[in-house]
């Protein structure tokens, strides 16, 4: 059975395309017209050896590979040859461990950026990608790239970290998944049709997801619109380059293993969906701001700590079932909320926020039907400058960047203004700009217009790994969230923190305030100011 191209039903799919497990993989049919390419690393420095590691119908593939941008940069336009080969059956979570077909050591004048692998085979073609930075900074802003929430998304060969082919059932998700293996169609390019997520649905009806419901139909990863570069960094990316504004590029592989990562950049940007990352991550960023760097964050749901392998090319996050299975559960490395108690590493600490207070809107029943934006409480605050808006106004409610996920922060209300409460683990002083309403639990009526996705099983988890039980109080608790956009500062440094997900949405509907915001955070002198 084949949904449409290469997709394939994993062994419990109920056909559904919100609850159903479908996923792309390659045919076992060497006599197919298939093929498919990834780079043995995320990023490379010029003068380091690019890898691409191929299988396909033998013969010959055209490789194009272009430095992505408003007019794509084409480097390489050239012929490989390709051949079948076997791929393993746990490919998601070891590698696909194909030949290396294509080497090349990257030019010093390539230009730091994101460059897709485009392979093709008469019948079938596939994307991949990697990342070039830059030997020094030439930018001032450092785009870090979420390459753990892709990792974690990425479904292609059936497993990833929220559905799989993993455990004794053959239909568990993976606690482990690889970067050694193609990235799922919709993850480097978006067709041009394709929904994003924030969707209200009726009042009193079942809750309908039309990103997934196209993802089926069209036979392309049922998480592409949730992660990867075609999501949310391209679209902001592509904003920046039109506005004039240079960017260098790097990924949180990359914060992971160099301290210096981000030294020489005045600040850093994060965009989109950063879900998932390691301590070392954290240490590394969390040095940079305390010693006076600048923190762009214009994203959402910083919930997950993970490990890397010693190569990196392997991520581990057990998530809810990390107490009973990660062998380091008796750790702080436990692969949980960064907000568990066992973890004792508040999410608020580094970002000033958590993905733990709240974190959906705008879907589902969580605050679907809210305004879609931030209420502004602060509106003297040096990043509204020039928006024209007032106390109360709403920013980005007509684009809907308050959306997907976002992170908040428990307040109190004193004459009208909101605060950050006591105990939320902060390291600094953080400012309220705008909040509005977010919620873990997908209300209902009745079975007619209940949710069997996200449901009340996500805030019974909250409440039992924060809170230590379930019950009205502990489910209400983890139930009533927020999602911020604040100011935070620490050290010497300090971060502007929109935490939504969706934020990018203003920039491609050319939202005048949302784009405001934007350019004076990234281009404004903010250090000083409070």
């Amino acid at each position: 059975m084949s949904l449409q191209g290469f997709f394939v039903p994993g062994p419990y799919d109920d056909g559904d395309a919100v609850t159903g497990h479908y996923y792309e993989a390659a045919s076992a049919d060497p006599g197919r017209a298939q093929v498919w390419v990834y780079s043995d690393a995320l990023s490379y420095a010029p003068g380091q050896v690019l890898r691409l590691h191929a299988m396909g119908k033998a013969g010959q593939a055209r490789l194009r590979i272009a430095r992505e941008g408003l007019t794509p940069q084409v480097v390489v336009d050239t012929q490989i040859a390709v051949a079948f080969a076997a791929t393993p059956p746990d490919a998601s979570v070891r590698g696909c461990d194909w030949p290396q077909v294509y080497s090349l050591t990257i030019p010093p004048e390539w230009v730091s950026g994101v460059y897709t692998v485009t392979i093709s085979v008469p019948g079938h073609q596939s994307q991949g990608l990697f990342v070039v930075r830059a030997a020094k900074p030439v930018a001032r802003i450092a785009m870090v790239l979420a390459s753990g929430t892709w990792c974690a998304y990425n479904d292609w060969g059936g497993s990833n970290h929220y559905q799989g082919l993993c455990g004794p059932s053959g239909g568990d998700f993976a606690p482990q998944v690889s970067i050694l293996r193609p990235w799922a169609t919709g993850f480097v390019a978006w067709p041009g049709d394709a929904p994003r997520i924030p969707h209200a649905s009726p009042l009193l009806t079942r809750p309908r997801y039309p990103h997934m419901d196209y993802a089926r139909a069209k036979g392309i990863s049922k998480k592409y619109a949730s992660s990867g570069w075609a999501a949310f960094e391209r679209p902001f990316a592509l904003w920046c380059e039109g506005q004039g504004i240079a960017i260098d590029y790097l990924t949180q592989h990359d914060l992971h293993r160099d301290a210096g990562a981000l030294d020489g950049y005045d600040r850093a940007l994060i965009v989109g969906h950063d879900e998932y990352w390691t301590w070392q991550m954290r240490d590394h960023l969390e040095a940079w701001i305390d010693a006076g760097g600048l923190l762009a964050r214009f994203a959402g749901n910083f919930f997950w700590q993970t490990r890397l392998s010693e190569d990196g090319c392997v991520q581990t996050c057990y998530k809810s079932e990390a107490e009973k299975a990660d062998p380091l559960a008796g750790t702080n490395r436990l692969t949980s909320y960064w907000d568990h108690p066992k973890v004792g590493r508040p999410a608020a600490a580094t970002m000033g926020l958590t993905g733990a207070m709240g974190v959906y809107a705008g879907w589902s029943r969580c605050a679907a039907h809210g305004s879609g934006g931030f209420a502004v409480y602060r509106p003297e605050h040096w990043a509204l400058t020039g928006t024209g808006l007032g106390y109360g106004d709403v920013l980005g409610g007509g684009s809907k960047i308050f959306a997907y996920e976002v992170d908040g922060i428990d307040y109190t209300m004193t004459q009208g203004l909101p605060f950050a409460a006591e105990g939320t683990g902060l390291c600094g002083g953080l400012t309220i700009v705008g909040l509005s309403p977010a919620t873990t639990l997908s209300h209902s009526t009745g079975p007619q217009d209940a949710d069997p996705f996200i449901g009340y099983l996500d805030a019974e988890d909250v409440a039992q790994k924060i809170y230590g039980r379930i019950d009205a109080q502990t489910r209400g608790r983890a139930a009533r969230g927020n999602g911020c956009m604040a100011e935070y500062r620490r050290g010497r440094g300090a971060v502007f923190n929109a935490g939504s997900c969706e934020w990018v949405a203003g920039l491609i509907a050319r939202d005048r305030p949302v784009e405001q915001v934007t350019r004076t955070v990234l281009l404004g002198d903010w250090r000083a100011k409070t």
